[in-house]
């Protein structure tokens, strides 16, 4: 008789860990590849210099971005009756419309005007995506992109506890920054500079680029200890026709799928499974899953109980992520958006 082990079913409290406060990056470091590696692709952790990894990939291998742009989506006013509220942009839409979280003691009714710092205003049309939706719509003034560039503030995570500066505004963004539409960096392609994408060209190291405009939710936090029962927020996403040729070929030279960042691994096992280049995706990643397209990520040092917390673990087994966070805190790693990398490799 065979004797078969059901796979474990995880919990939320699986993926707790206790942080100390002062592990979690304010400011990032002086230079974009002056942050440390904690490379994780071996049985072993073994600690690095942001700098070094173009010599741990292998000729052949592909390195695919994110090539989103954050917007100064935090914005700021107040209703007709005076009371201070702050909007922040999630989606722009057709006709001067967006889709903005709103943060006011008491909501509006539909087709309030509200007064916004910089001298435009900001009219509820409903709510988003339906009647129920959680967002807001409104539509302003005038452009969305525009006025947000000129009014608008970096919409910098909830744990970083200063106002953004013009320092964010320049190191809050990736240096191949394309596409409007971020409401969050993709952290991990933060620590690249035009060095380290120089030396991984002379490494014979291919890139390619997807799209994923990350939204605020990547920042909610998983009420239930099922986490099957968790709603993943919605992101729009694109794979271009080159990427996906560059995915092709990389396979046919033996090389690897290397994603740049969580969102990354999203965009691209989005499209493998749904078979679509474009759209929504609300993919919820958790060990178990099967990865079609994946083989190593860099990454930052993620939240606990968070949902990408599941997804590195689905990616680089449990127990080796956890016991690579140990690490990084033994070592005293800087965590979250601002924070240090890792290099992971699909298990």
């Amino acid at each position: 008789m065979t004797n078969f082990l059901a796979p474990r079913a995880f919990t939320l409290s699986d993926f707790d860990f206790a942080l100390p406060p002062d592990l979690i990056a304010q400011h990032p470091a002086p230079e974009r590849s002056a942050s440390r590696l904690l490379d994780g692709s071996g049985p072993a952790p073994v600690d690095r210099v942001f700098r070094e990894l173009p010599g741990l990939l292998q000729p052949g291998d592909l390195l695919v971005f994110n090539n989103t742009q954050v917007i100064k989506a935090r914005l700021f006013g107040e209703k007709a009756t005076g009371g201070k509220l702050e909007l922040l942009v999630e989606r722009v839409l057709q006709d001067h419309e967006v889709v903005a979280h709103m943060k006011v003691s008491k909501k509006p009714a539909v087709g309030g005007v509200m007064h916004m710092v910089g001298g435009f205003t900001a009219t509820l049309v409903g709510r988003w995506p339906d009647e129920n939706g959680q967002l807001f719509r409104l539509r302003f003034s005038g452009d969305p992109y525009t006025l947000m560039a000129e009014h608008g503030h970096v919409p910098l995570p909830p744990y970083i506890e200063h106002g953004d500066t013009a320092e964010d505004e320049r190191r809050y963004q990736t240096v191949f920054a394309k596409h409007p539409g971020a409401v969050a960096a993709p952290t991990a392609a933060l620590h690249f500079d035009e060095g380290v994408l120089a030396a991984l060209r002379e490494r014979g190291v291919h890139t390619a680029e997807v799209t994923l405009h990350v939204g605020a939710g990547t920042f909610q936090p998983v009420k239930t200890e099922n986490i099957a029962e968790h709603t993943m927020h919605a992101e729009w996403y694109r794979v271009p026709p080159e990427t996906m040729a560059a995915i092709e070929a990389c396979r046919a030279r033996g090389g690897r799928v290397v994603a740049v960042g969580t969102t990354t691994v999203r965009t691209l096992e989005s499209w493998a499974s749904s078979g679509h280049a474009e759209g929504d995706t609300q993919i919820f990643i958790t060990p178990g899953f099967g990865f079609r397209v994946v083989d190593a990520l860099i990454t930052n040092f993620h939240l606990p109980k968070s949902t990408l917390m599941m997804l590195v673990s689905a990616l680089a087994g449990y127990e080796h992520v956890m016991a690579l966070y140990q690490h990084a805190i033994a070592q005293r790693y800087r965590f979250f958006s601002y924070g240090d990398a890792m290099l992971l490799q699909r298990r």
